[in-house]
């Protein structure tokens, strides 16, 4: 029998625990990756986007390419759009030669991949136009794409669906409406398809699908509306090899897929089931299923916020299970011999893999995360839903605290983050991220909650939201905290809500208009509507006329759900973070917030980041915010190291 005593864990209270996952690990290992694509001269190379944060947070171009990866831009490009400020679509793949939209400037340039020394060269004209959604019209040696024309007098920018010939001269195509997205060439060259919409809707409300030929000369005849309205969003058109036009429909509740019939005048739906075969357009460049052949789709799917990888076959609707590891799937391309996607788990950080179809297993090509944590340190999350306000179920990841090096006092419970996504029409996923693992590797639960109004749920939950913003979202975030706080899993006297964006709303009208929390961080939050409305870019000017109600009728309601009129009922301590080059939630929303607390006497920190904008990409910004997150969170509940020195100085702090 083995004498060997095994060492105890040290007792330290819940969210004082030390962790070997730092900020800077956070921040080194969060490689964001998007944009995947496949080309090359045989259509086998895999091309995607990996976020720089060591450069500023440029993106830069990669190709998988026979066994090696090698990066194709180089320094400074920076392969991004600011086309509805969001941007995606910002790359193409025609054989050897790539097209980018350049951030710095906004401008075209084509890289030839054959060159001993590729350099990328210029081919649009410098001036206020941008660029997304590149499709290649090889019939026309043409590019075709989304232009967003910004003029002099600071009104709304115009956009179009443009084509670039190969001198730079740029010919439009379709206007009138409000918005593109979308244009897909047949295989043949023969006809375009396309998405618009128009204020007040934004794409997950309603979008229309048109068709036109092509004509000799490269313009278009007259299109005709092949699916989609007011109250139907279509998403993701895509041709079939053999010249089908396919594209996805919530028409009945549910983002499905759906084809037009060789008839030309036909639509009929493929697989009918209570699933997401799409996301919200908040990007360009969604994908979410291909062609392996003209009779077989691969396809990804979210039910109950899970991603699921299958076979479809058209002709008989038969839809096979692929094995796979993940949990979600966030991006999709099907070559005839593979797929290629971005995926994850809760054990697996965002990947890109490379599943062969004439071989078993997962080829890893590429990882957000090359130093993990033991699986051992690793908090796997549980799905759960709970009961909210007025009967509904809401959905929510919980993140236990993990750490096995250390132990909490018996009979104590931990302080549980609630976190409401960005968005708010968008949805939290599982896949391993080391920014959660942060947090629950020093004894923070995290909860991380899909509330009404978020998607992987069908459209009448994505709805739930509508009229509702800040109530919705809020009471499903107290409803989660309380659940756990009944289940004996979070400790009802350190509660804190987090958020981004949309996110920040709802930390800030759970902090002001509810009793539950005790702390609050808010990254470029909406604290004002109003002012949201009057600040905001062209692709969300419209968007509080759903969520909220249309002004001006609605004044009134505007100013009892913006917390910057209510901060007599805010007390709760707060630490703010803003990028000040923020275009779409403007460095005066948090300003305002941090002001009034200060004049209350209310704790608050505020952490302004100069070249940051919404959504912060550089590595010292991660860094700065987490530990300034951290310090604040644990100098209000009394557990931070009174040597150590402070990252962020907090007004009104009590003796």
């Amino acid at each position: 029998m083995s004498n060997t005593i095994l060492p105890v864990a040290p007792v330290i209270p819940f969210g004082a625990w030390p962790s070997t996952i730092s900020a800077a690990q956070v921040a080194a290992g969060a490689t964001p990756l998007s944009g995947l694509m496949l080309g090359g001269a045989d259509g086998c190379d895999i091309f995607w986007l990996a976020g720089r944060a060591a450069q500023a947070g440029r993106s830069a171009l990669l190709r998988y390419h026979g066994v090696h990866e090698e990066e194709v831009t180089p320094m400074p490009y920076n392969v991004r759009s600011r086309v509805h400020e969001y941007g995606g679509g910002a790359y193409a793949v025609d054989g050897d030669a790539v097209y980018f939209s350049h951030f710095a400037d906004n401008r075209l340039y084509r890289l030839d991949l054959t060159a001993d020394v590729p350099e990328p060269q210029v081919i649009t004209a410098a001036g206020s136009q941008r660029f997304a959604d590149l499709a290649i019209d090889r019939q026309r040696a043409r590019l075709i794409a989304v232009r967003e024309l910004h003029g002099d007098d600071h009104g709304q920018p115009q956009n179009t669906l443009c084509a670039i010939n190969p001198d730079g001269s740029e010919q439009v195509l379709v206007q009138g409406a409000d918005f593109y997205s979308s244009p897909r060439v047949a295989p043949d060259g023969s006809a375009l398809a396309w998405l618009s919409w128009d204020h007040p809707d934004m794409p997950w409300q309603g979008t229309t699908l048109w068709l036109a030929a092509i004509a000799a000369d490269g313009t278009l005849g007259e299109p005709r509306r092949i699916a989609g309205s007011r109250e139907e969003s279509v998403c993701q058109p895509e041709w079939s090899p053999d010249g089908l036009l396919h594209f996805v429909s919530d028409r009945s509740g549910w983002w499905n897929l759906y084809r037009l019939c060789r008839d030309g005048q036909r639509t009929e739906g493929l697989c009918p089931m209570e699933a997401e075969f799409a996301t919200p357009h908040w990007t360009f460049g969604n994908s979410m299923y291909g062609f392996r052949s003209a009779s077989e789709i691969i396809c990804t799917y979210i039910a109950q916020g899970v991603s699921h990888l299958a076979r479809l076959l058209p002709a008989s609707g038969k839809l096979e299970a692929i094995a796979n590891p993940y949990a979600e799937i966030r991006e999709l391309r099907v070559a005839p011999g593979y797929i290629a996607m971005l995926a994850g788990s809760p054990t697996i950080p965002l990947e890109l893999a490379r599943i062969d179809f004439t071989e078993e297993g997962v080829e890893i090509l590429a990882q957000s995360i090359g130093d993990l944590p033991e699986e051992a340190c690793l908090s796997i999350p549980t799905s759960i839903s709970y009961p909210s306000a007025n009967g509904r179920t809401a959905h929510a990841f919980f993140y236990p605290p993990c750490n096995p090096a250390v132990q909490a006092p018996a009979g104590s419970k931990p302080p549980v983050i609630v976190i409401g996504h960005g968005g708010p029409t968008g949805m939290t996923v599982n896949t391993l991220k080391l920014a959660t693992q942060y947090w629950t590797s020093r004894g923070f639960g995290v909860l991380d909650v899909n509330y009404g109004g978020s998607t992987g749920f069908g459209r009448a939950y994505r709805d739930l939201l509508k009229g509702q913003w800040g109530i919705i979202d809020v009471e499903d975030c107290v409803a989660g905290a309380q659940a756990l706080v009944a289940r004996g899993l979070a400790d009802e006297q350190r509660l804190i809500i987090r958020g981004s964006s949309a996110g920040g709303l709802t930390t800030l009208c759970a902090l002001t208009f509810h009793d539950t929390f005790k702390l609050g961080a808010s990254y470029y939050g909406v604290s004002d509507l109003a002012g949201l409305d009057a600040d905001s870019h062209k692709f969300e000017s419209h968007y509080n006329e759903y969520l909220i109600a249309p002004q001006p009728a609605a004044a009134e309601l505007y100013k009892a759900r913006s917390p910057i009129h209510h901060t007599d009922k805010l007390s709760c301590p707060m630490i703010f973070f803003q990028g000040q080059d923020d275009k779409v939630v403007p460095p005066k929303q948090s300003e305002m917030m941090v002001q009034a607390l200060k004049a209350r006497g209310v704790p608050v920190a505020y952490v302004a980041l100069e070249g940051e904008g919404h959504g912060f990409r550089k590595a010292d910004t991660i860094i700065r915010t987490l530990e300034a997150e951290l310090y604040f969170y644990q100098r209000m509940f009394g557990l931070h190291d009174a040597t150590a020195s402070a990252p962020v100085q907090i007004d009104n702090l009590p003796d």
